[in-house]
């Protein structure tokens, strides 16, 4: 770890050493002291001087302009015209795992078979089990199949089974309309951006995991080496110059669609009009904005 990386870690650690004694001396005055700090970091999160939040976006190490007149996060983007959404069609999805190696590089994901942006399971229905079977890069199985665990590849465990359905399905963080990370965030780190994406402020990111826990898609986790939690952005650094996430932009046969809804002839939105879609896990209230085609009701 970097000497840079080891006093951040070391002033989170303190940060939260404070907070555990602010609890055990008294609740009430924590409460109060939080919920103070939230507003004044959530305040300074949202808006600088020139409407745009402070800091730099997750996933492109620049710092956010603040140029008088110009628009997060760069002068030539508006971020109030846009309102971005994905689509999975898991019927075209060949589980080739492209897409999860495109984000690795393109957002320096470490390299290893435990964290990801974004990531994809198999769900495996077989002749006489009632039970679906379902797994991803991260099964011990496949890691071990793979020969490295910088190898992302499904093992052929299936060879000699009777399989009457299988499919592959893409996930990701669903970037919702009202994410649970960001209601639960004590520094304002995590926020939801006016286009609907919802980014981590990494210089605010005091390495609590709160946020990790809260999802409920499993979407985020926690680099060790930086001390802060990470996830999927929609590659906001691409995005915001026109360009597709990589995932999107690699996938061979289509399976991933990116767009703003705002304009009605754009991928996204013909896909949603097109399509029965439908998204994981409506019941929690988080309104996600990642769109599905092709699941069965095990897939959560």
């Amino acid at each position: 770890m970097s000497e840079k990386a080891k006093l951040s870690m070391q002033a989170r650690r303190t940060f939260l050493g404070k907070l555990g004694l602010a609890a055990t001396c008294t609740g009430a005055a924590l409460g109060a002291g939080v919920l103070g700090a939230v507003q004044s970091a959530t305040a300074k999160s949202e808006t600088s001087a020139s409407g745009a939040p402070s800091g730099t976006a997750a996933g492109d190490g620049k710092a956010a302009s603040t140029a008088p007149g110009g628009s997060f996060p760069t002068p030539d983007y508006d971020w109030t015209k846009h309102q971005w959404a994905f689509g999975v069609d898991a019927t075209k999805c060949i589980g080739c795992l492209r897409c999860v190696e495109a984000c690795k590089r393109e957002n320096h994901v470490p390299g290893n078979a435990h964290q990801f942006r974004t990531w994809v399971e198999r769900y495996v229905h077989i002749e006489g089990d009632e039970q679906v079977h379902i797994d991803s890069q991260q099964d011990p199985v496949n890691i071990e199949a793979s020969g490295s665990e910088r190898e992302y590849r499904f093992a052929n465990r299936y060879k000699d089974a009777k399989v009457e359905k299988a499919f592959f399905v893409p996930k990701l963080c669903n970037h919702c309309t009202h994410p649970a990370c960001v209601q639960v965030c004590p520094t304002g780190a995590t926020y939801r951006t006016k286009d609907g994406v919802v980014l981590i402020d990494h210089e605010y990111c005091i390495g609590c995991r709160y946020c990790v826990q809260a999802c409920p898609y499993g979407a985020r986790y926690f680099d060790e080496e930086r001390g802060v939690s990470d996830k999927c952005t929609w590659c906001y650094h691409r995005i915001t110059k026109g360009l597709d996430p990589a995932c999107v932009e690699v996938c061979p046969v289509g399976a991933r669609v990116f767009g703003d809804t705002r304009d009605k002839q754009s991928p996204i939105s013909l896909f949603i009009r097109n399509n029965r879609v439908e998204v994981l896990r409506p019941e929690s209230g988080n309104a996600p904005n990642v769109f599905y085609v092709g699941i069965d009701k095990e897939v959560n």
